[in-house]
């Protein structure tokens, strides 16, 4: 939390409460209405037999299963969304907002995409695993089509090529590089932190532990990190080429 409330600015715009409404409503009818949802609404690796055409946009709106942790996932990512969203379209307008909120989310998957493909690049020579890898449809079942792969690397492969990636978190990296890129000065107040941190000290050092968790793949850590680290470089790639500058209101 900041030291600005959002009613101070007049409430929530437009395009914030839409997308606030928009993402609820999905994660409600994905855990209680549509059962496929988890099936065809996430978005795969581009090359998987499981990426559709639309996913890179309906991944945005999606978390985690609710018994997976996922309201805990739409919680912080809507709290956030809630809470830097409104200066932001207010500054940008809500037009520019939209596109910017859409943008950094397919910058996050632009950049995930290239480490799954460099992933894959490494162990087949093509960002490409199809000559490798054997899909069963009727049994939903994965091989090796090769004796020489080792488990690891099928492992790599498969995971690459049948774990989904949901959520919102790459938009709300580009809110906050946004943020803190104009708002440098104003302090963060976080959970379990009993003291205030100025922005411009709080989100570098978020997005170098991005980084450094990314890099450092700890097992169990399911959390697209390069995702976040591709919104994050989007938001601040835009505002740059935007021109978009803190207004003389805020000081």
């Amino acid at each position: 939390m900041f030291n600005n409330s959002s009613a101070q600015f007049g409430g929530i715009p437009p395009v914030v409460k839409n997308l606030l409404i928009a993402n609820i409503i999905c994660f409600i009818g994905a855990n209680f209405v549509f059962k496929y949802a988890y099936t065809i609404f996430p978005v795969y690796y581009f090359d998987s037999p499981m990426f559709h055409w639309w996913q890179p946009i309906t991944y945005m709106f999606m978390h985690g299963n609710i018994n997976a942790g996922g309201l805990a996932h739409i919680f912080f990512n809507m709290f956030a969304l809630y809470m830097f969203g409104p200066i932001l379209e207010r500054i940008m307008g809500s037009k520019r907002f939209v596109y910017f909120y859409l943008i950094t989310g397919l910058g996050a998957l632009a950049l995930q995409f290239g480490v799954q493909a460099f992933e894959v690049f490494n162990i087949t020579g093509s960002p490409s695993a199809k000559s490798v890898l054997d899909f069963n449809f009727e049994t939903g079942m994965v091989a090796s089509k090769i004796d020489g792969i080792s488990k690891a690397n099928f492992d790599t492969l498969a995971s690459v090529y049948f774990t989904p990636m949901v959520g919102a978190s790459g938009a709300i990296f580009g809110l906050l590089v946004a943020f803190g890129y104009l708002f440098p000065n104003t302090e963060l107040y976080l959970m379990f932190i009993p003291i205030p941190i100025k922005a411009k000290i709080f989100i570098p050092i978020y997005i170098v532990l991005e980084l450094f968790l990314g890099v450092s793949k700890f097992s169990g850590d399911s959390v697209a990190h390069f995702a976040h680290l591709g919104g994050a470089l989007f938001g601040f790639i835009l505002i740059k080429i935007w021109g978009i500058k803190r207004p003389g209101l805020w000081g």
